[in-house]
């Protein structure tokens, strides 16, 4: 029986490889897209399309956190994402993966020593709904667990092959060593006022993994290229957020912590 070329397509499609040493193309399921801020309601102009007057008031309010604040953090994907070993959970607008599957111990730490922080809350089943419809889901959560801002963040990751012949859209991987094999990643965050849902800023970092395509052998061969772009990338994201944060302190904050980031800084 003949194994038959299959296509690579970005996040929410099939990625085939075929196995060396002859046999049938495995599949690997690429996890899924982002989740959408806009679909969200969390910018304040597509709120006020997307909801009520009585939100569109809320978006009106000033921000109300005090400092030190506390902080709950959660990531966010598109319907029905699913990685290699890790599955997001809600059903409506988006989904939730409670489970770190590329973030590491050393990037919330970092999260953690930022000035003026109390304390970080991972938001998880035991104070989320199952039904995700805007961002005031996630902000009730975060509610739950006392914390005083939210920082929702969501991967982009892309996989794509760089075909140095012709462009093709039909691939037939481990044939072909020259052909380059990339994934891109890019994680976004955004940081909103558990309350009101006021917008404090934005981070994100991207981050670029490529080999040749005929080392994509096996479902865990792709999975760990993916693996180690979206770890990179939120690293980067992290990096991006530390930066934003001294700005909202900057801002936002009281006196002495203004005068303490910027003699730190």
């Amino acid at each position: 029986m003949k194994c038959i070329p299959t296509r690579l397509m970005t996040m929410g499609y099939v990625l085939t490889v075929v196995l060396v040493g002859g046999g049938c193309a495995a599949k690997y399921t690429a996890p899924g897209g982002p989740a959408s801020f806009r679909a969200m309601g969390i910018t304040e102009d597509d709120a006020r399309e997307l909801t009520d007057v009585s939100i569109a008031e809320r978006l009106d309010r000033k921000p109300t956190a005090g400092f030190p604040a506390s902080l709950a953090v959660v990531r966010v994907q598109d319907r029905s994402y699913r990685a290699y070993q890790t599955a997001s959970y809600g059903v409506g607008a988006y989904s939730v993966v409670s489970v770190r599957d590329v973030e590491t111990d050393e990037a919330f730490e970092r999260i953690e020593r930022m000035p003026m922080v109390r304390g970080v809350a991972a938001l998880n089943k035991l104070v989320l709904p199952s039904e995700f419809n805007d961002e005031r889901d996630l902000r009730t959560g975060a509610a739950s667990v006392q914390a005083d801002m939210l920082f929702i963040y969501t991967f982009d990751t892309v996989f794509e092959i760089e075909d140095k012949i012709k462009p093709l859209s039909v691939i037939t991987l481990g044939l072909f060593p020259q052909d380059q094999a990339r994934v891109t990643s890019s994680v976004y965050g955004i940081l909103v006022d558990t309350r009101t849902g006021y917008v404090y800023g934005l981070a994100e970092g991207t981050a670029h993994e490529a080999q040749l395509a005929n080392a994509w052998t096996s479902k865990a061969a792709i999975d760990q290229s993916r693996r180690r772009a979206e770890s990179q990338a939120f690293d980067e994201m992290v990096q991006s957020f530390v930066s934003a944060w001294d700005g909202v302190v900057q801002e936002y904050g009281p006196p002495a912590a203004k005068v303490s980031v910027s003699v730190d800084g």
